[in-house]
């Protein structure tokens, strides 16, 4: 599977990182953490956030933005396959074709990424629309919306894409009831 990569700089908000941690795993994503965080990695709240997905994360954490790029630089080229998240983009996150092995940047939620780095890089800057004269969505939700925009495009590589239930079976319900008894 194509690699997606998540890169939260500077979360705050423990129950945040906590939801997105867990759509990075049930989504095969991973998950890099940029501090200084806002809390400590073993938070109660974290780890309550996260469920019982921890141990299907791949999770990488450095200490600072420029740590992160150190260490990544050979990993990828900047200008393909860099995306930052951010109210102040001028296009939208659906109008870029992602490639294989992107990284998604986020920033925290009371300053979004620092705006040096998105004025050096404007064409990798990305908004996901909304109201005017609203700040933003909540963090985790804006991670799941590009994430499942980049996988959308890729096709849901390797995702189970339908779902079976559990008391009854889908196969026989569309024998038995006609889609006409449901209008």
């Amino acid at each position: 599977m194509a690699s997606l990569n998540i890169v939260l700089v500077e979360p705050e908000i423990p129950q945040n990182t906590g939801n997105i941690a867990r759509t990075c795993a049930v989504t095969g994503a991973a998950l890099h953490l940029v501090g200084p965080m806002g809390f400590p990695l073993d938070d109660k709240k974290l780890r309550h956030a996260g469920l019982d997905y921890w141990p299907f994360l791949s999770l990488s954490y450095y200490d600072s933005l420029s740590q992160f790029f150190e260490k990544n630089t050979g990993n990828f080229d900047f200008a393909g396959r860099c995306f930052f998240f951010t109210t102040k983009a001028q296009k939208r996150h659906c109008d870029v074709k992602y490639p294989e092995d992107c990284y998604l940047f986020f920033g925290r939620e009371s300053a979004g990424l620092p705006e040096k780095l998105l004025f050096e890089h404007p064409e990798s800057c990305v908004r996901i629309p909304m109201m005017d004269q609203m700040r933003s969505l909540n963090l985790s939700n804006s991670v799941a919306v590009g994430v499942y925009e980049v996988l959308r495009q890729w096709d849901f590589p390797e995702l189970l894409c339908s779902g079976e239930l559990r008391e009854f079976d889908w196969a026989k319900a569309k024998a038995e009831h006609p889609l006409s008894q449901f209008l």
